[in-house]
């Protein structure tokens, strides 16, 4: 069975929703991306550079401080 990568909804998802409202990430949209990059229970290497350009996007002062902790956990749990 081929894995399928979301790496590539991940980024459709950050452009569409993530970026085009307000430019940062909010506990929703966050869990979104979880979802999606944990849809079959692992993080490829496509997800997670797809993630990190996202993660690396955003004004880290801008994001409320649950969020920020939850990237920083999530970002060191899948090495991301």
């Amino acid at each position: 069975m081929e894995k399928h990568s979301n790496a590539k909804e991940i980024v459709n998802y950050s452009f569409l929703v993530v970026f085009a409202n307000d430019d940062t990430i909010d506990e929703g949209e966050l869990h979104m991306l979880e979802r999606l990059a944990l849809e079959d229970g692992v993080v490829d290497e496509e997800e997670k550079k797809a993630l990190r350009g996202i993660f690396s996007r955003v004004d880290r002062d801008r994001l409320s401080d649950s969020v920020r902790t939850e990237i920083d956990e999530f970002c060191a749990k899948y090495d991301i």
